[in-house]
């Protein structure tokens, strides 16, 4: 989670000495591994699943702070900018199911909040209720909803598959007798019966092509879109088509942040340290086609707030005139192409109901396209933002 939204830092961090803090977790490693029938070992999927999720030694359990720019923090997220995402995604859902008064009968849940109260908190909302799911909950879907998430996909734990000369290989995190470096990566031959991803592993990659495949997000997807509820499914996220990851991205995409900064060794500081991968576009909306829900084309962050939040857009930019303010600063970091508006993308998907749609599109594109005009002819020609904030915003900090 967060990992794309960090800025690059010069150099990657050096790798960390083993700690005292790593005793527990190497406690609980054995523990599964033994579980597992796998003494010593575990698939790094299984790894990754401790490392982030147990209930005594996973990341994302521990009580503290990880988002933000504060002391201690790992990553920041479009929710670092403040309210104004979640009126952004608030506004968004009220266009795409239709009307206000649609909204109004359905719930927004938030699967994945690392905050308490999500991206609605602090947000007048024109929902039934909000409610939020911590990730690893159960998030008990059903009736009219609006299935909203941020960066919840790209940390489920992943499969990492390398070419041999051979033929395809996959990782596994084992236990050493080195104090040093307690734990090693292992890339051991796929069994003949294994399942590989969808669609199946490319046979024309050179030896060494490492596929980061996200195989618990996709399950989490169709589990998702599985629960009885109707309405409206928001994902934030980064990630790439099947084509992009099978024959684009040889190094894998897998990724370790540490203090706002890449961590080359995914297996240090296990527990203490954010893992995260791009998740695959193409089988995510496979999994909710397959449910029934209908898909819309993926678009980058910075397009699918333009299309379906014109008008909070337009109404916000105006309020303060030509002059230059926070709002806009966020506005600015969430949608700007060289900040979170192209490394982000959103999936989007309706879900009708057994006796109806999930919100009536009748003459939103007119619409549309009305606001949009009017906020790019009109005085101060507020929608043409993106240069002149730019411009006002180097000039804060020169």
């Amino acid at each position: 989670m967060g990992s794309s939204t960090t800025p690059p830092p010069p150099a990657l961090s050096p790798p960390a000495a083993p700690s005292a803090a790593d005793a527990p977790f190497l406690a609980a490693f054995q523990t599964a591994a033994r579980a597992a029938g796998t003494p010593d070992q575990l698939r790094f999927d299984a790894f990754m699943r401790l490392a982030l999720y147990d209930a005594t030694v996973g990341y994302y359990r521990a009580a503290r702070a990880r988002v933000g720019r504060g002391a201690g923090t790992d990553f920041y997220t479009a929710t670092s900018s403040g309210p104004i995402f979640g009126e952004l995604i608030a506004a968004a859902a009220v266009h795409l199911l239709g009307n206000a008064a649609l909204a109004a009968t359905h719930t927004f849940v938030e699967i994945g909040a690392e905050s308490a109260g999500g991206v609605l908190r602090d947000v007048a909302h024109p929902f039934a209720t909000a409610r939020t799911v911590a990730l690893g909950q159960a998030p008990a879907l059903a009736g009219p909803c609006i299935v909203f998430s941020n960066e919840l996909f790209d940390a489920q734990p992943f499969r990492r598959f390398r070419r041999s000369a051979h033929g395809w290989t996959e990782s596994h995190v084992q236990l050493t007798t080195n104090p040093a470096a307690p734990l090693r990566e292992s890339f051991l031959p796929l069994p003949l019966a294994t399942p590989t991803p969808f669609p199946p592993l490319p046979a024309d990659v050179p030896p060494g092509y490492t596929l980061d495949w996200p195989a618990a997000a996709t399950t989490l997807a169709a589990e998702l879109a599985a629960a009885p509820w109707h309405g409206l499914f928001i994902a934030c996220d980064y990630g790439k088509s099947w084509a992009e990851l099978a024959t684009g991205t040889p190094a894998g995409t897998g990724r370790a942040y540490h203090r706002h900064t890449q961590v080359p060794d995914l297996l240090a500081r296990p527990g203490r340290q954010d893992l995260t991968c791009h998740i695959c576009w193409d089988a995510l909306a496979a999994a909710l086609t397959a449910a029934g829900c209908t898909v819309a084309p993926l678009a980058s962050q910075e397009a699918f707030f333009v299309r379906h939040a014109a008008d909070f857009l337009a109404r916000t930019l105006a309020e303060t005139g030509p002059h230059f303010d926070h709002r806009k600063l966020s506005i600015l970091q969430l949608l700007h192409p060289s900040n979170l508006g192209q490394k982000f993308q959103v999936l989007h998907a309706h879900r009708r109901s057994a006796t109806g749609g999930a919100g009536s599109k009748s003459g939103l594109a007119k619409k549309q396209r009305f606001l949009i005009a009017e906020a790019t002819h009109g005085a101060p020609r507020q929608f043409l933002f993106l240069g002149s904030i730019s411009k006002n915003c180097r000039s804060l900090h020169t």
